[in-house]
């Protein structure tokens, strides 16, 4: 965690405090919030979700609504979406997380394509497909956060603080609850697990995530429109965490930054980019089905034991 924290505040003096790297880093550390969330219930929870782009929308227009409508302080419209998006995920999950498997991915992918819906329809309110603009930005004891620089390093302490908590909750008690249900979930309600409310509990702070990054960048872009919480966020967010590894918490973060700062080298292909990524993912997936973190670990593991055999290879001849 150090050296997690130690690399992100000197990055910013590597590549220049205005380059454009903050701005592609300002979003990996919004959409790391996501990632966290989701390696959490489909890495620990093993429930998969298509719908958690839904969920950054709900945060992201109620907190640009609430602001530019009612006048209301940032702050004060953050803790609004967060409690909104907290409980229509609690109502949603309760019966939809009685489903499995791609029972369970079609229901929440369902929800997002209803919520994109709603927001090209209701015109008057949300702006249609065009979305609305002016939506203040976040400042801290009257310290407006207008600077790229002052927002990286803002994002990216509220991510610290999201994984924290996160490993916090894997190491508990709730972790290993967890962690059974994804093993086995009869096995585990034999066991005396309250499964589904394991399932509900992490499904809403997944969603309580998702509500606060889609609050952040509302705040950071001052605009919104329906494309920023479309399909095909939801499908590159489990992207994401499985490239990363989706058992593993730093599977998130690697895999959003990697698929975030990926597209930046491909405009050298031109009209192959998009070729040249799904190349790029294929192999990754084929040679690290565990994700990156998770090839790391075992390569690691595997010289670890070979180290231990040499050892004590060298012991017994002494």
């Amino acid at each position: 965690m150090i050296v997690f924290i130690l690399l992100f505040c000197a990055f910013p003096f590597l590549v220049g405090v205005k380059s454009y790297w903050i701005t592609v880093f300002i979003f990996a550390g919004i959409y790391s919030l996501i990632t966290i969330g989701l390696s959490l219930l489909m890495g620990y929870a093993g429930q998969i979700s298509l719908g958690h782009a839904a969920f950054f929308g709900m945060g992201a227009y109620t907190s640009g609504l609430l602001t530019t409508l009612l006048n209301w302080n940032p702050w004060l419209a953050l803790l609004a979406a967060l409690l909104l998006t907290s409980s229509a995920a609690l109502l949603i999950g309760i019966p939809t997380l009685r489903l499995s498997g791609h029972y369970l991915a079609m229901a929440t992918l369902a929800l997002g394509e209803i919520l994109v819906i709603f927001f090209k329809a209701e015109v008057e309110l949300t702006g249609g497909p065009s979305g609305f603009g002016l939506i203040p930005r976040l400042s801290i004891f009257g310290f407006v956060l207008k600077r790229d620089i002052e927002f990286y390093f803002f994002v990216w302490s509220i991510v610290a603080l999201a994984l924290v908590m996160a490993m916090n909750v894997i190491h508990s008690r709730v972790g290993r609850a967890l962690r059974s249900i994804h093993g086995g979930e009869l096995a585990a309600n034999a066991m005396g697990i309250n499964t589904s409310s394991y399932k509900v509990q992490v499904f809403v702070l997944s969603a309580a995530l998702a509500s606060l990054s889609g609050s952040l960048y509302a705040h950071y872009v001052t605009f919104v429109s329906p494309t920023a919480c479309e399909l095909k966020l939801s499908v590159f967010l489990v992207v994401m965490v499985a490239i990363g590894g989706m058992h593993h918490l730093w599977g998130a973060i690697v895999g959003t930054i990697l698929l975030t700062v990926l597209p930046e080298f491909l405009h050298v292909f031109q009209d192959f980019d998009i070729l040249a990524y799904g190349l790029i993912l294929m192999i990754i997936m084929i040679f690290a089905p565990n994700g990156l973190v998770g090839a790391l670990a075992a390569l690691i593991q595997r010289l670890r034991r070979r180290f231990l055999a040499v050892d004590s290879q060298r012991r017994g001849v002494i």
